[in-house]
């Protein structure tokens, strides 16, 4: 069976580098037989980073990676020379990407913008050496330091995907079929539920180069909240979209009820979910009359949202959909 290459959760424990120890050390040479203390600090752990990349846009580098360990620091040496500083690890991922103490469940830190740099873990001090306690009342201080030791964590990495809009709406809603039209994208599309099983990434060219980026996220049904179908393991991608495409089929037995359900499975995973700007987009308009358009409106006449009636086969209304999506991603 072959692995999918979007990955969007990981679980790795993490080890920065300890510290060097102090050297406790004295000067000696031929003609400084008693010379002070010369012991060099220890050279700081490594310290591990996530760094972010537009260049990536799923977590699979990172799949099988379980643990990872920095570089711990050299101990110092006499002469006054320093330890060797472990070398830092820096794992690039996507944007998007957030992390989270695994026992404690608090967020350490989001990646959501290019070359941003996020610390999971810092590398231990390194000990000072006895040279560094040498002080005028204390001339030869025979003790150094040990230097820290780094810190352990578990953490879970989740990539909730970057878009300007994400489409929301039930499998078969025509969602991976608008992607494909409306942008380069080339997502699965079949006439059954489930076809699209990860978020897909398109950029929508507008007028005057300008452009925007839309998501296909996979299909919700009823109870996703709970976990049915593909549940909250996709959910969470939405959050990070800034316009929330709904789309209906025209063909639907209850429009209103659809989007009812959609409404409510958004709000009992995030209700924050509830204050990004919205549009309704009814699908397939080239499968009924003028007439059953009609019917619909005014069946969601009393939602207040912005309706829009589109066809991705025939291109009916795709053009007003980027216009009504490009003054609502660009509205304060």
């Amino acid at each position: 069976m072959a692995i999918s290459p979007f990955v969007d959760y990981v679980k790795i424990y993490f080890r920065s580098g300890n510290g060097g120890n102090g050297k406790v050390s004295w000067r000696r040479e031929k003609y400084v037989p008693k010379g002070g203390p010369d012991g060099g600090d220890g050279g700081d752990g490594g310290s591990i980073y996530l760094k972010g990349n537009t260049q990536y846009w799923t977590l699979l580098d990172l799949k099988y990676r379980k643990f990872i360990n920095a570089e711990n620091g050299a101990s110092g040496q006499g002469a006054n020379k320093k330890g060797k500083t472990g070398e830092n690890i820096v794992l690039d991922v996507p944007l998007g990407t957030v992390a989270i103490d695994d026992e404690t469940g608090d967020i350490i830190g989001e990646v959501t913008e290019h070359g941003q740099m996020l610390m999971l873990c810092k590398g231990g001090r390194g000990g000072k050496g006895n040279s560094f306690f040498k002080s005028a009342t204390h001339q030869a201080p025979e003790y150094a330091q040990t230097g820290e030791q780094g810190i352990e964590r578990a953490v879970v990495l989740e990539l909730k995907v970057l878009a300007d809009v994400g489409l929301v709406g039930f499998p078969n809603a025509g969602k991976s079929t608008l992607l494909s039209v409306i942008s380069e994208a080339k997502p699965k599309i079949a006439d059954y539920p489930f076809t699209t099983l990860v978020p897909n990434l398109g950029i929508v060219r507008y007028k005057d180069f300008k452009s925007f980026v839309m998501a296909d996220i996979p299909g919700i049904i009823e109870g996703a909240h709970e976990g049915r179908g593909l549940g909250i393991q996709f959910l969470r991608h939405i959050e990070r979209n800034s316009v929330l495409l709904f789309m209906i089929a025209a063909d639907s037995e209850n429009p209103k009820k659809e989007y009812q359900i959609l409404l409510h499975e958004l709000s009992q995973f995030n209700p924050e979910l509830m204050d990004k700007p919205k549009i309704l987009a009814i699908t397939k308009c080239d499968l009924i009359p003028q007439e059953d358009q009609k019917k619909i409106l005014k069946s969601l006449q009393k939602i207040e949202i912005e309706k829009v009636f589109i066809s991705a086969i025939t291109q009916i209304g795709i053009d007003n959909l980027k216009e009504v999506l490009w003054a609502k991603i660009n509205s304060d």
